[in-house]
């Protein structure tokens, strides 16, 4: 994809966001999801098929990928 291709992207953040703006961004295309670094807009993307999307979202909504719990004193 070209830049001129990626500038046509229409970025979506999700309503969890704080107001900060530490948030990933995404974009879809008939073929593919865009993802970013809300805060740097201008920076690097990931780029997954439709099929790679739906596996991520299947597990994380299965909690596949939730943050370690840190030991008590550890931050």
């Amino acid at each position: 994809m070209s830049d001129s291709e990626h500038a046509d992207l229409t970025w979506r953040k999700s309503s969890a966001s704080g107001e900060a703006g530490g948030c990933v961004e995404i974009a879809m295309t008939p073929t593919s999801v865009h993802v970013r670094n809300s805060r740097n807009s201008g920076g690097a993307q990931l780029v997954f098929l439709h099929q790679e999307w739906a596996a991520f979202l299947v597990g994380a909504r299965n909690g596949e990928f939730e943050l370690p719990i840190a030991p008590e004193g550890d931050g």
